[in-house]
């Protein structure tokens, strides 16, 4: 049986950075501890994960500390095209343009995720140069402590209000959504990433969704 592909397109959760008690102290969970790892475990009979996690993305902007390559706008066309093809994409990113130095509303955060969609749907990436089968993750809450309390001062009001505009995008697009708030919550030690608790229940989530398509 062939089996079908899945992209996890992602930022530092889905590249599977521990919660950071300091700077540089930037470690990974292992394959079988992160949720795109662990989902590959529980689905290898039937799917290939693809993890494209990068600590610091954006959803369309180039960041002026840590680099332009953190856009995921502009590397999204390229990591569809050398992966084709793609049978279903998970895409969770927002978090990261919750820092203080993007002066984007949760609105205006849910309409750049809106123009990575829109450039999955353009790729034609699935089988037989269809759309995939896309699902939206919309991030919990973040909270202003830790390490990144002044990164992301403001940060933790708009993150409520993030899913109820990511949905609507959703909706438009015709995406498959999960709204993580109920389901996963952020470290007390930084406020951004998971611990490794969370990384299980995300996988049991995102694999029950895609069991259920």
């Amino acid at each position: 049986m062939n089996k079908k592909t899945i992209l996890l397109y992602g930022d530092s959760n889905t590249h599977g950075t521990k919660p950071m008690s300091s700077f540089g102290n930037d470690e990974r969970f292992h394959e079988n501890e992160r949720w795109g790892g662990i989902l590959r475990h529980n689905l290898k009979e039937q799917f290939n994960i693809i993890e494209e996690g990068l600590p610091g993305r954006t959803t369309v902007h180039d960041d002026p500390i840590e680099g332009p390559h953190r856009n995921g706008l502009t590397y999204l066309r390229p990591c569809l095209k050398s992966h084709l093809p793609i049978d279903i994409i998970v895409l969770m990113l927002g978090t990261n343009d919750l820092k203080s130095l993007f002066p984007v509303s949760a609105e205006h955060i849910a309409h750049s995720i809106e123009k990575l969609i829109l450039e999955i749907i353009a790729c034609n990436v699935g089988p037989n140069g269809n759309c995939p089968e896309l699902v939206l993750l919309c991030p919990p809450p973040i909270q202003e402590v830790g390490i990144f309390k002044t990164f992301f001062a403001g940060g933790a009001e708009k993150s409520k209000q993030l899913s109820h505009y990511c949905q609507q995008i959703a909706k438009k697009h015709n995406a498959v959504f999960l709204d993580l708030a109920p389901i996963i919550t952020v470290s007390n030690i930084d406020g951004i990433h998971y611990d490794q608790d969370q990384h299980i229940k995300l996988a049991q989530a995102v694999q029950q969704l895609i069991e259920n398509l």
